[in-house]
């Protein structure tokens, strides 16, 4: 039954990360055959195959770690692979089964490069100029970090923390830069008209 259960969370998180994150269950009560399911098959392994090494650790001693997050891993073909490994326990405190999720880096690191590629500016530029007026970069900057601070986005934030921010940014002088009123307001989505009401 609990098996059962955990092959359906597996495959919700299947269908959610789909078509990034390979997601596996293992039956460590059959070590031979261990492959109870396997969702968005990057591994190009079959249900039937063999426990993997933490598989085999887990049956030989029940006080191995139980949540293995995030560690590099590699398939076969030499991708690399990001991992995480639940280990799932009975009520004897025995492991008898892992949910693992395997996320194929290479799509990402192609992304990334492909980016790198187009933000990357000559050092050497035969010229520079800005069109954003002095100092908003730093006004930007303070609204990101208040906005952090509470686990969230600038335009997310209530009127409340809003007010909170202004009266900050008013007091460490940046309500003073030009076009500074404009810029609060971009930044946060709000109208120039909340953004004097907040620093009265």
């Amino acid at each position: 039954m609990l098996l059962e259960q955990i092959k359906q969370v597996a495959d919700g998180l299947a269908k959610t990360f789909a078509p990034f994150c390979e997601v596996v269950v293992h039956d460590l009560l059959d070590p031979s055959h261990a492959v109870l399911a396997i969702h968005n098959n990057l591994s190009n392994r079959e249900v039937g195959h063999p426990a993997t090494e933490l598989g085999l650790a887990r049956i030989m001693d029940p006080e191995f770690e139980q949540v293995i997050a995030n560690y590099p891993n590699r398939f076969a073909d030499g991708r690399q692979v990001k991992s995480t490994s639940i280990g799932i326990k009975d009520s004897e405190g025995r492991y008898i089964a892992a949910l693992c999720m395997n996320i194929d880096l290479t799509m990402f690191q192609g992304f990334q490069g492909m980016l790198n590629q187009f933000v990357a500016m000559p050092v050497n530029a035969p010229a520079s100029e800005t069109l954003d007026p002095a100092g908003t970069d730093a006004i930007r900057a303070r609204i990101d970090q208040f906005a952090a601070r509470l686990a969230t986005t600038p335009r997310a934030l209530k009127a409340g923390d809003r007010r909170a921010l202004v009266q900050e940014l008013k007091a460490a002088g940046l309500l003073d830069l030009r076009r500074a009123m404009e810029t609060v307001a971009a930044h946060l989505g709000v109208s120039r008209a909340s953004v004097y009401s907040y620093a009265k």
